[in-house]
C-alpha cells in the first residue's frame, strides 16, 4: 500500500487565493489594506527565510507587511518598546515576533505584550483562553492550518481518535483543544474527536499511536514515528522540520509510514505552507476586527 500524499502546497495556493480576493474587496469596500507587522531580532537563518516567505506570501494575499529588525543584542525592553510601538500604529493590523528569540530576550513578556486584536499568532494568552472555551478569536496558525489540510482532503474528524504526539503551546495543546470542540471554524466534520495527547512522559506510546485513526507528529524528532507506531490506513500529519546530513526531514519516517497510511503529510511542503497560509487570513480578519 502506498498512502496518498496531502499536498500543503497546492492547498495553501488554493487558499491563498482566496484570501487574495477576499483582501481585495474588504480593501475596495473600506479602503483599508491589511498590514501585517513582522518582528525579527537577530539573524537566525532559518527565521531569516521563513519571514522571507511570509513577506512574499503577502504581496500574493494582497495584504501590505513590513520587516522590523533588531540586533542579536537586543534587550527585552527594546523588543518591547518597539512591539509597543506596533500595538499603537492603527496602520498595522497584525504583529508577528518571529521565535526564537535571543536568551536574553524573555519570550513570554514580548509575546504577553501584543495588542491582543494585533495577536495573528493567537499566543496571547486572552487568545488562548477564548479558544479554549470554544469562541475563538483567532485559531492558532500551524493547528488550523492541518484543519484545513484535513478538511479539502476530505478527511473528517467527527468520531475519529486522534492521536497528538507532543505538547507544545504553539502545536500539541492548541491542536488538542481545537479537535476536541464542537465546531473548528470550518465546520462540526473537522472537530468532535477523541483526542490522545502523548509527550515525553507518555508511557508506551506506540500503545496510545496505534489505535487513533489521525496522528499528529510535533515533537521535534527526526524520522521518530515509525510504521510500528501506526495502525493500517491511518492519516497521518507531520508537523516536524529537523535539519539533518540528509537535508529536511519530519517526526516521520516517511518511507515507511507510506507502507501503512492512508494518507500522509511530506517534509518539506505538507504542513509548513499551511502555517503561513493561516497567519495572512488571521491578518484579514484582524483588519476587519479593529475597522468595524
Amino acid at each position: 500500500m502506498s498512502a496518498t500524499i496531502i499536498d500543503g502546497k497546492s492547498i495553501s495556493k488554493l487558499i491563498q487565493k482566496e484570501i487574495g480576493q477576499q483582501a481585495a474587496e474588504f480593501h475596495q469596500g473600506s479602503g483599508v489594506r491589511p498590514k501585517l507587522a513582522a518582528v525579527l531580532v537577530g539573524e537566525d537563518p532559518a527565521s531569516q527565510v521563513y519571514v522571507r516567505n511570509k513577506e512574499r506570501a503577502c504581496k500574493r494575499c494582497n495584504i501590505d507587511s513590513e520587516l522590523f529588525r533588531l540586533g542579536a543584542d537586543a534587550t527585552t525592553a527594546q523588543v518591547m518598546e518597539l512591539v509597543n510601538r506596533l500595538n499603537n500604529d492603527s496602520s498595522v493590523h497584525g504583529i508577528l515576533v518571529q521565535l526564537p528569540l535571543p536568551k536574553q530576550v524573555d519570550a513570554l513578556q514580548v509575546l504577553d505584550a501584543i495588542r491582543p486584536l494585533k495577536d495573528v499568532d493567537a499566543f496571547h494568552p486572552e487568545n488562548v483562553g477564548l479558544l479554549s472555551q470554544g469562541r475563538p478569536r483567532f485559531l492558532p496558525c500551524t493547528p488550523f492550518g492541518i484543519i484545513h489540510l484535513l478538511s479539502r482532503s476530505g478527511i473528517e474528524t467527527t468520531g475519529k481518535h486522534a492521536c497528538i504526539v507532543g505538547r507544545s503551546d504553539i502545536v500539541g495543546k492548541p491542536m488538542a483543544l481545537m479537535l476536541a470542540q464542537r465546531d473548528t471554524g470550518l465546520g462540526a466534520a473537522f472537530a468532535n474527536a477523541t483526542v490522545t495527547l502523548c509527550h515525553s512522559r507518555t508511557a508506551d506510546l506506540k500503545a496510545h499511536t496505534k489505535m487513533a485513526d489521525i496522528v499528529i507528529a510535533a515533537i521535534g524528532k527526526a524520522n521518530f514515528i515509525t510504521a510500528e507506531h501506526l495502525k493500517e490506513d491511518a492519516v497521518v500529519i507531520d508537523v516536524g522540520i529537523n535539519r539533518t546530513d540528509d537535508g529536511l526531514v519530519g517526526d516521520v519516517d516517511f518511507a515507511a509510514a507510506s507502507e501503512v497510511a492512508s494518507a500522509i503529510t511530506p517534509v518539506p511542503g505538507g504542513v509548513g505552507p499551511m502555517t503561513v497560509t493561516i497567519l495572512l487570513e488571521n491578518t484579514l480578519k484582524a483588519a476587519k476586527l479593529q475597522t468595524a
